[in-house]
Parts: structure tokens; sequence; C-alpha cells
């Protein structure tokens, strides 16, 4: 029993598959002493694997620069894949929940498949972290009853999703209390409030810069928006101060370069006026 289309991403060539690597990316982004691909660096703390029903759950607890958080891995037994992430703070939210579910779930009474609930949902709830929102349904299918976790971005992306059977859920609570035990709830990183976000305008574009915070860490988003156009980059807060010596760098070679004496014409050089003035001066030979 599980909830449909719950994919997020492949692992494919991950230990979800076989022995190797954490993620289908060798690693994904939260130790300085462990390289990964692009730049990132991560180091996994600690895994735990849940068997529940035909479905295999891996509960990994990492480490970045910015802090820690878990990944849920659930694999099906088609072979389908999905994950959602959790700071340590989202994760004691979470288990809690899972306690107010599965005392929930106890007291139903035995699935009746000819009276399901309309739109299947037999209790919900929702956590926010940042610019995430986890939203949590117990539900009811001709398949049986389960608790789907799904995890959006609030400024758009792909919306990902796991589906715990309800039968589960204690031991998934009891897996994910053992792990915050032994790391706490403190999620490590920026801490402080983020800046306000700033605009300008330049003829007929406007500039939006934006500071947002994710499980990666502090980013800035620059925004450039026409009347049918718009685009933007982000900036990780870690490559700021580079970004800014770039940027500092061509300021100061375009400065120099509009002072240059080769851009200085006639009417604002003060010694090619005064050649000028004397030789106009000079009486013209007869």
């Amino acid at each position: 029993m599980s909830d449909i289309g719950s994919g997020d991403g492949d692992l494919g060539g991950s230990k979800y598959n076989a022995p190797s690597s954490m993620d289908g990316t060798g690693r994904c982004d939260f130790d300085p002493s462990v390289k990964a691909p692009q730049g990132q660096t991560e180091q996994e703390l600690a895994t735990k694997m849940l068997q529940i029903q035909s479905k295999r759950f891996y509960l990994d607890v990492k480490q970045n620069r910015r802090g820690r958080f878990i990944k849920v891995a659930e694999i099906g037994a088609d072979g389908r894949r999905s994950q959602v992430y959790l700071a340590l703070s989202t994760a004691a939210e979470f288990r809690d929940h899972l306690s107010t579910f599965s005392d929930y779930y106890a007291s139903l009474g035995p699935p009746n498949p000819d009276n399901l609930p309309e739109d299947g949902k037999l209790k919900s709830e929702m956590m926010t972290k940042d610019n995430r929102r986890y939203y949590l349904d117990l539900k009811e299918n001709a398949r049986g009853r389960f608790l789907r976790v799904s995890q959006t971005i609030t400024r758009g992306g792909p919306r990902s999703q796991i589906a715990i059977p309800a039968q589960g859920m204690i031991e998934f609570r009891d897996a994910l209390t053992d792990l915050l035990e032994e790391f706490g709830t403190n999620d490590g990183g920026f801490k402080g409030d983020l800046p306000e976000e700033r605009h300008m305008k330049v003829d007929n574009k406007n500039f939006y810069f934006d500071i947002g915070q994710n499980n990666r860490g502090v980013y800035m988003r620059i925004s450039e928006v026409k009347s049918n156009f718009r685009t933007a980059i982000t900036v990780p807060e870690k490559c700021w101060t580079r970004f800014r010596d770039i940027f500092n760098d061509y300021c100061e070679k375009m400065k120099k370069s509009s002072e240059s004496p080769s851009s200085i014409t006639a009417d604002n050089n003060p010694i090619q006026q005064q050649q000028q003035q004397q030789q106009q001066q000079q009486p013209q030979a007869k």
C-alpha cells in the first residue's frame, strides 16, 4: 500500500540500489573534510533503514557548513524512489505529529471500502520551515491507510512526497526519536534575521534583490524584470565577497578607462586648449 506518484528525482547509483555513495549526486549539500561534486561539501553522520510492508525507508543525518538535516528516502516495491528533507527542528516537530497521527489512527475502526472519505483524507496538519512547507495527510484508499508527507517550496519548484503505511508510523517515529536523541534538534547554520529585499530601476528594467535561506544555506536571488521578460540568478552567501570583489574590479577598471588620457578630448584638455590659443595668436605669414 502506498500513495501514487511520489517520485522526486532519480537516486540511481546510490546506496538505495547498490552499496555506493549516499545520493545520486554522490553527496548532497550540508564538514569541509569531505569533498563533493561542484564544490559542495557534505558529511553523512548516521543512517537508519526501516522496512515497512513492501517499502524501505532510509533516514540519513547529514551535515555541511550550513547545519544538519535529515534526508528521508522512500523506495517502493516497484523501485519508485522519492525523498524529502527535514531540518532537525522540523524532524522533531514531525516526530511529535507522528505520535498524534498514530493515536488518531488507533482510534479508527477497521477500514470500510464502501464508505471511503470523498477526498481520502482522514486527518491533516501542516508544518513550515523557512521557505518550505510540509503537508501531512492521513489518507485512506482502496489499498489501505497511509500518511502522505508532501514538501513544497513557497516560491515555486517541484513538489516531493513520501507515503508511510499507517501501521509503520510508530516505528518511523521511534527511528526519528533515536536520531534526534543522538544529534539534538539544533539545525546550526545562520541564526540572525535576514536582510530585507531591495529594488532598483534602470531605464525600463527592474532589478530585485531577495535574501532567502534553505537547507543549503543563505542565498541572494537577483531578478531582472521587464514587461514581458523575467530572469534570475542565485548567489550563495559563501561567495558574496568574491562576487563583490569581481564587480568592484570591473567598476574600477571602467572608471580608470573613462579617465585615461586617450579618452580626453581637446575640448576638455587644458594643454591642448592652450596650444590652440597660442597658434591662433601667432601672426599669419604674408
